[in-house]
């Protein structure tokens, strides 16, 4: 490929120069503005022509073809030129042919490109493959010079004629190789033909943001070319007279500025587009233009124009052509075939007649001087700038739209057409429909409101036939100050139901103008419900008022209570323990929590989640170990969280102390972040961050999760950037860490199983090592996780959230879209400690692993020393097992390190791996 594009630009070098010496020598610069609007006419009718071939024939066909034509047209210029039979037509038909050849085969030859490489490959490899154009354009330029000045024009255009053929066995060989290695091509390829056969290039452009804007760019860029390329070519008609030395010149410099380009493709190209990215690398070829052309207003002079002809020659070739290819690389391939030959074929010879015509009219109409083109410059570089900055949201996009294609199903859009409610509206469907389920969670969702428009929708619910329902309307309609529903209420309470009984108890004691009075009432009542829901009323009401509990000598009701279930020969009422250990949690008396204790433990359901509720409520330090536990069974975590949370803000910092000690259990870390979360403030922010420095892999994850989670709900909370950016590249050190080790471990694995070696501990030495890989690979995968949910938190939650979808996918084109879309959107320190550690994510070959992975960590002490210094409890354990087993003399400073360590476990292990170390020695 490199070879192939050092030949057609190397040709193109030879032709260029010599076509337009001949031409301003016999016609004069004034002709060139004309030479520009036939370029644009003649585009326009070959690229018709042209889509009817590609349509037809392969991309290799017309390829092959276009090569012999351009051949044999340079091979007859060469004859013409020998017998002298040039004249102004012949000049004009070759102009245009030259101008042609130059847009169309470095369109075929990018296009094939474009196939041939994915968005990732062609990053890397673009830059690489673009120094050959560029070689081609140095070397074709001083071979023209060195040529005509030894042998004339004629000789230089036979030498282009067969070096364009020399193209034709190599983009064969291409095709053929490639063909092997792409099953999808053939795919590509018909996709392509039935786009072309559907729909114009034109409205294939028009439907698309960013083919738009490239188009546009691409438009400015060759007006703004071809007005400095006049200017230049003017004032150097004027300076010399003799064409050859013309050509000379012109060759000359034309060489100069490849040389210039080619010391940017090689040494800036790649720094240049991995630090600033595609959109703000294109930048630079106008920024430098308007700079030059600000000069040239102050010195109107020909080393001037030489100055910007050099920033539009050497950075167009180099920076500014790799980024403008990599820029079309998110559309897809049958949409950017067609696309591409319009816009570097059509696009680029329409802007080329606009130039001339603006010549035309600006030299020969109203008699400007050439000087006065500088300000025309600099209106279309700043245009050029506006859609640089316009196409850099169309890029991201791009990819978005090209990863979603590939990974994701389109969702029904019947949704969408449905006519949208208020919310009001929506609330009373629901409320007067017959979902019991999304009733509750309504009025659960409504429990903070008071919204007088829905309350008698709400007294509706009294007669709903669900308890729930009417439970739930009750805790509502407790929020009104008026009490005009106290006598339906009062009706409720004869249900047997206990929930029901003590919301209706509690409504009717809120609007109640006695205390005395309603206790005395129920209290004592035959009903046993009613009784049980009064004493849990006055257990609350009690809770500040000693005086009232006295009164009614609560301290002695709870106790019978409590020796009635337990001295009860047959099963007590369910509802009656569950009221019971709530009522006891409001009394505040240590002297009962043992009943809460006790039914802590309990098998059935329905109580053990009513003690967690009530150990919750006494904030009693003595239940945070029973609370702990319960947070890893799936149906008590809800109440257990809630539970944790009421202890206040004060739990926070016994998380805290847990996790640095060490002691939290496998089964109930990953839930601990859950409770920090629930308090919703900014200080349960910032005691996640500080949690995020957890040496837990698990606790980090789940504290992202959490995190995440409070700045989608909360937007006022305030996460800071900076901090959070920090800790993506300290879990990407993590990554690496892991990753390192890991390598070290399985390569001596794979030693120790292909070594014939007898000795006992091979095997044990093996299971050990693969115990702590299997250890780092799961820390691998929660750190990625990690990484993705901080990521999400500092950039838009949709990009973060496509791109890692992508980066999972089974299907390779996501994946590298996925990896290139995270490349151009991430900045700074991000990018570049990230996307290495991506590309290793998504590498299949070694190669691109070991690159990645070199490290100051080189053989297994130092990969263990890093693990138990910087890991949790777990590899901890897995790496002193491995001690013990491999009895090394050398682990003995670091093993000591841990004799003191927090947690029980690990001194343990630290104890008995120091006895054993000791043992060989002594022995």
């Amino acid at each position: 490929m490199q070879l192939c594009i050092f030949l057609i630009i190397t040709v193109l070098l030879i032709v260029k120069p010599t076509i337009n010496a001949i031409f301003l020598s016999q016609l004069g610069p004034e002709h060139l503005p004309y030479g520009y609007l036939l370029v644009a006419i003649v585009a326009v009718l070959t690229s018709y022509f042209y889509n009817k071939a590609i349509q037809r024939f392969s991309l290799i066909k017309v390829t092959v073809s276009t090569l012999i034509f351009f051949s044999l047209g340079f091979l007859i210029f060469s004859a013409l030129l020998q017998f002298s039979m040039i004249n102004d037509w012949i000049l004009y038909v070759y102009y245009l042919g030259v101008s042609l050849f130059a847009v169309i085969a470095t369109s075929q030859f990018w296009i094939l490109a474009n196939m041939v490489y994915n968005s990732r490959e062609a990053k890397r490899l673009f830059g690489f493959i673009g120094a050959g154009a560029i070689a081609g354009g140095v070397f074709g330029g001083y071979l023209t010079s060195i040529v005509v000045s030894a042998f004339g024009n004629e000789t230089v255009m036979l030498l282009a004629a067969v070096l364009i053929l020399c193209c034709i066995p190599i983009l064969q060989k291409v095709w053929k190789l490639r063909l092997k290695v792409m099953n999808t091509y053939i795919r590509n390829q018909r996709k392509f033909n039935e786009t072309s056969n559907s729909e114009t290039s034109l409205k294939i452009i028009s439907k698309s943001k960013h083919l738009t804007y490239l188009a546009l760019i691409t438009g400015i860029s060759v007006v703004v070319a071809k007005l400095v390329d006049f200017q230049f070519s003017d004032f150097a008609n004027k300076a010399i007279d003799n064409p050859e030395e013309l050509a000379a010149f012109f060759g000359f410099w034309f060489s100069t500025f490849n040389v210039l380009a080619l010391l940017l493709q090689l040494f800036f190209t790649n720094r240049v587009l991995s630090k600033l990215g595609v959109s703000s690398t294109l930048l630079i070829l106008p920024l430098g233009i308007a700079m030059g052309s600000l000069l040239f207003l102050t010195f109107p002079e020909l080393w001037v124009l030489i100055l910007i002809k050099g920033i539009d020659g050497s950075f167009k070739q180099s920076v500014n052509k790799a980024a403008f290819e990599l820029s079309i690389m998110p559309i897809p391939l049958n949409i950017k075939n067609q696309a591409k030959s319009f816009i570097d074929v059509v696009v680029d010879s329409i802007a080329t007649g606009l130039s001339g015509f603006m010549l035309i009219f600006l030299i020969r109409k109203l008699a400007l001087d050439t000087t006065y083109i500088t300000v025309i410059i600099l209106f279309f570089v700043f245009i050029w700038i506006l859609l640089i900055y316009k196409l850099r949201e169309a890029y991201y996009n791009s990819f978005r739209k090209n990863i979603e294609s590939t990974i994701l199903k389109n969702d029904d859009a019947e949704n969408d057409r449905r006519k949208p409610e208020t919310t009001l509206t929506a609330a009373r469907r629901i409320l007067n429909g017959n979902n019991e389920q999304a009733i509750l969670t309504l009025l659960d969702r409504l429990n903070n409101y008071k919204l007088k428009s829905l309350k008698s929708t709400i007294v509706k619910l009294l007669n709903h036939p669900s308890n729930k329902v009417k439970t739930a309307a009750i805790k509502q309609l407790y929020m009104y100050d008026d009490a005009t529903e106290i006598d339906r209420i009062t009706k409720l309470i004869h249900q047997k139901d206990d929930e029901l009984v003590y919301a209706a108890l509690d409504y009717i004691l809120y609007h109640s103008n006695s205390e005395t009075q309603f206790f005395e009432t129920y209290l004592n009542h035959e009903n046993d419900y009613i009784a049980n829901a009064a004493l849990l009323c006055l257990a609350k009401d009690t809770a500040n008022n000693e005086e009232l509990a006295s009164k009614f000598e609560l301290n002695n009701r709870i106790t019978k209570k409590i020796n009635a279930i337990s001295g009860a020969e047959v099963d007590t009422r369910e509802s009656h323990i569950t009221d019971l250990l709530i009522a006891v949690a409001y009394t505040e008396m240590p002297i009962h929590y043992n009943f809460i204790e006790n039914h802590l433990k309990s098998h059935n359901t329905n109580i053990k989640s009513h003690a967690i509720e009530a150990a919750g409520i006494t904030k009693d330090p003595q239940f945070l170990d029973p609370l702990f536990s319960c947070l890893s069974e799936k149906e008590f975590r809800k109440k257990a969280i809630k539970a944790l949370k009421n202890y206040g803000p004060g739990i926070t910092t016994t998380i805290l102390d847990m996790d640095k000690s060490q002691v939290l259990k496998a089964k109930n870390k990953r839930f601990v972040p859950k409770i920090i979360e629930a308090f919703k403030t900014q200080n349960a922010v910032n005691i996640l961050m500080r949690l995020m420095k957890s040496r837990d892999f698990i606790i980090r994850m789940e504290a992202s999760r959490s995190l995440l989670k409070l700045s989608n709900k909360n937007k006022k909370l305030v996460f800071n950037a900076r901090l959070l950016k920090n800790l993506i590249l300290k879990e990407a050190k993590h990554y690496r860490q892991a990753l390192v080790t890991k390598n070290i471990l399985n390569q001596l694995i794979n030693v120790d199983t292909s070594t014939e070696s007898e000795t006992v501990n091979v095997p044990e030495i093996t299971e050990a090592r693969s115990a702590i890989v299997e250890i780092l690979e799961e820390q691998m995968e929660t750190s990625l996780r990690t990484i993705f949910k901080l990521l999400t938190i500092i950039y838009d939650e949709a990009d973060i959230s496509i791109a890692y979808s992508g980066l999972l996918s089974n299907v390779e084109d996501a994946r590298v879209n996925a990896l290139e879309f995270l490349d151009n959107l991430l900045k700074g320190q991000l990018k570049f400690k990230l996307i290495p550690l991506l590309e290793h994510f998504l590498a299949e070959d070694d190669s691109s692993k070991n690159k990645f992975i070199k490290s100051k960590i080189l053989d297994e002490k130092t990969g263990l020393t890093v693990l138990i210094k910087n890991r949790g409890k777990r590899t901890k354990l897995a790496v002193l097992a491995l001690i013990r087993i491999q009895n090394d003399q050398r682990f003995v400073p670091l093993v000591k390190s841990l004799k003191n360590h927090k947690n029980i476990e690990v001194r343990y292990a630290a104890k008995q791996t120091l006895e054993k170390l000791n043992r060989v020695e002594i022995v």
